[in-house]
């Protein structure tokens, strides 16, 4: 099997590189189409993200796969390939799998264990397969991706541990409330972060968000990004006993909730749980608060550990996982050998057998008239010496299962007997 991946990541290229290669998805099955269409090329998967670009493609043994995408990038997809070339990376054969397989499992994502790359090799194998690029070895080989990428989520905790500020803003309120339904959020300013983690918190489950900035036209804008309310700044203490988790990005020169404030805060709540996020520079919320009973106060820094512990903890859960890429490249390489020898074996004793029924027919005038029993006689003879001389080459075929050559070994048989597919 000659399988090859080109293309180019967040690790290998910067964004406008990354931009120059990217396919839009409407254009995509036209792209597949074309690609299967050159000489050699059986299936193709094109995967198009913000972090990674990748052509991925099964071609016959006797194709020059890199030589067919490069020509293709250039001429096909109007890709200034001279530009790109020190980009790209090239992975064939077994690495090629594994790379595949590593990708779907997010192992080679920008935040390893990320969820949202499994959802987009979907996509991409949905398209591809309408389009009708898929339907052999590299078809099974992306099913069998998505296969390894949910083993790694089930049977690791590389996915379990927020490694952002605003996933980790949203897995502390989990820890505190226990569940985010029925609790309602706050935004106090306009900051990009606060907004993010408000806006993984309402995805949680948090049923309603409200926004206080001290120029209310801001806040009636963020508030109908998440079909919240917006509040009067001036109003602020008044509301916030009915808010449990507040999210604080203000451009503010001074502590807005002081200890003071907080105390009446809690009295108002009667001692109910609430959850500060301060994510401003300089701080919104005097540290002092963090001293009061049921007052849990997490600061820009504070989120940033716990993110970076997780992260340390993902990346030994990462090791993990890669052991599991190794098992499943390994189970992949046995099953496509499988596949290549079974049909060759058929194959070579077929060619063997039309040999020696064309030379029976070649030397039947020299025989003469043969009674059945001669005849048969001279079939079992024949059959007899094609048997002994494809008994080693077949014996050698099955012995190569396993053996990292296997594949380019039988692409050698297939070609020094004249086997056809």
């Amino acid at each position: 099997m000659n399988l090859l991946v080109v293309g180019l990541s967040h690790k290998t290229a910067p964004v406008d590189v990354r931009e120059q290669m990217a396919l839009p998805e409407a254009e995509m099955a036209g792209v597949l189409t074309a690609l299967t269409s050159r000489p050699g090329i059986a299936e193709a998967l094109i995967f198009s993200t913000c972090n990674r670009v990748e052509f991925t493609v099964r071609a016959e043994p006797e194709t020059d796969a890199v030589a067919e995408v490069y020509s293709f990038l250039a001429n096909d997809c109007r890709r200034p390939i001279e530009k790109l070339e020190r980009h790209l990376y090239r992975y064939s054969q077994s690495e090629a799998i594994r790379h595949l397989f590593r990708v779907a499992a997010s192992l080679d994502s920008m935040v390893v264990g990320e969820p949202q790359i499994l959802g987009q090799v979907k996509d991409a194998y949905a398209i591809a397969k309408a389009a009708g690029a898929l339907g052999g070895p590299l078809e099974e080989i992306v099913s069998r991706s998505l296969h390894v990428a949910k083993r790694v989520r089930s049977e690791t905790g590389i996915g379990q541990m927020a490694v952002s500020v605003s996933y980790v803003a949203v897995e502390l309120a989990r820890k505190i409330f226990g569940t985010l339904a029925g609790h309602t959020v706050l935004i106090l300013g306009s900051g990009k972060m606060s907004e993010l983690a408000a806006r993984h918190l309402r995805r949680s489950g948090a049923p309603a968000v409200f926004v206080a900035n001290r120029t209310y036209e801001k806040a009636v804008e963020l508030a109908s990004r998440f079909e919240g309310r917006p509040v009067p700044f001036e109003q602020l203490f008044e509301f916030l006993p009915h808010v449990d988790i507040v999210i604080s990005s203000t451009g503010a020169p001074g502590y807005i909730i002081t200890r003071p404030r907080a105390e009446a805060l809690m009295a108002a709540r009667k001692n109910r749980p609430m959850f500060l996020i301060d994510i401003a520079v300089p701080r919104d919320i005097d540290p002092e608060v963090n001293k009061i009973d049921n007052l849990f106060v997490y600061d820009i820094d504070d989120l940033q550990q716990v993110a970076d512990s997780n992260k340390r903890e993902r990346e030994r859960e990462a090791e993990r996982a890669e052991a599991i890429v190794d098992e499943e490249v390994a189970s992949m390489m046995a099953r496509l050998k499988a596949h290549e020898i079974a049909p060759t074996i058929v194959s070579l004793q077929s060619e063997l057998d039309r040999i020696r029924r064309a030379e029976m027919e070649r030397h039947r005038q020299r025989l003469g008239s043969l009674t059945p029993e001669q005849q048969r006689a001279v079939d079992e003879l024949t059959r007899g010496i094609i048997n002994k001389i494809a008994h080693t080459p077949i014996s050698q075929l099955k012995s190569l299962a396993n053996h990292p050559d296997g594949l380019h070994v039988i692409d050698v048989v297939k070609r020094v007997f004249n086997l056809k597919d």
